[in-house]
């Protein structure tokens, strides 16, 4: 006899309340699922949760969460949102498919998926790129490939990670957007990205306006310590020769003369600067 579960009209008959063992589909009860460790999604609008808790009370959850087995609970590999959501319609328990799989497995369906259904703010999709390529040690181009995207959009992605907390902050609250934190990246480490981040959201400007506004403000930056400012092809560079010796360098421009600084802390990155340079 199927028992009543309130997962909606039709998903109720197709899920019954039965023994784990042996079966891919069943109805879990709601306490003994948690979120993903390292789950790429952290920001949940309020709004859209009540209006999709409002959907789950009228017609049940149709599509079942991926979770997998872990300890005496069940882990969320994919459906966060309809979980969170389902607690606050009430439900008592939600239909899962159970995925026997490794953490590095999980975190990579979990951004799979989030990325198909467009679902992480560019934050927490740069996060999510940085997190997966440690975890599994793939390059940008082996990255791009298990996700399905471009190298050149995986790597303008990642850049954003350089932003300092609080323009992140401002690009997860949709003060400023991803093009607008690409674009102040020229500024970073410089007193001149809070005054160029304040106009953006102070005139509601263009992603075009902005790059305008940072080369008027490297201009100025560049006057001011007696230097030329930086071409896109050489502050390209810089931002590359600090992914490559993960460590602040700085390109300094004198008329046709300039210099590359390396900074370090210690001998130890001293000795792991110069091995890089094969030296």
């Amino acid at each position: 006899m199927v028992k009543k579960t309130g997962l909606g009209r039709g998903m109720a008959a197709l899920l019954p309340v039965v023994e784990e063992r042996g079966r891919i589909y069943f109805s879990c009860p709601i306490e003994e699922i948690r979120p993903l460790r390292g789950q790429p999604r952290k920001t949940f609008s309020g709004e859209k949760l009540d209006e999709l808790a409002a959907s789950i009370r009228e017609n049940g959850i149709i599509q079942p969460l991926v979770v997998r087995k872990k300890d005496e609970q069940y882990e969320l590999i994919a459906g966060e949102r309809r979980w969170r959501a389902a607690q606050k319609a009430g439900l008592r328990e939600v239909p899962v498919v159970i995925q026997d799989v490794s953490d590095q497995t999980a975190l990579e369906m979990a951004l799979v998926e989030n990325i198909q259904r467009e679902d992480l703010n560019a934050v927490e999709e740069a996060e999510a790129y940085q997190a997966l390529m440690e975890t599994l040690s793939l390059s940008q181009e082996e990255l791009a490939k298990r996700v399905g995207k471009d190298r050149s959009t995986v790597a303008n992605s990642l850049r954003l990670l350089k932003l300092p907390e609080e323009i992140k902050k401002d690009i997860v609250e949709e003060r400023l957007t991803m093009g607008h934190g690409r674009s102040l990246l020229p500024l970073v480490d410089s007193p001149f990205m809070r005054q160029a981040r304040d106009e953006i959201v102070k005139r509601g400007i263009s992603v075009r306006e902005t790059e305008s506004l940072v080369r008027r403000l490297q201009s100025v930056r560049a006057k001011r310590s007696g230097s030329g400012a930086l071409s896109p092809e050489l502050t390209d560079l810089q931002e590359r020769l600090k992914r490559h010796f993960q460590a602040k360098v700085a390109i300094t421009m004198n008329g046709k003369k300039g210099k590359i600084e390396i900074n370090f802390g210690d001998g130890t990155e001293l000795t792991r600067i110069v091995e890089l340079m094969g030296l």
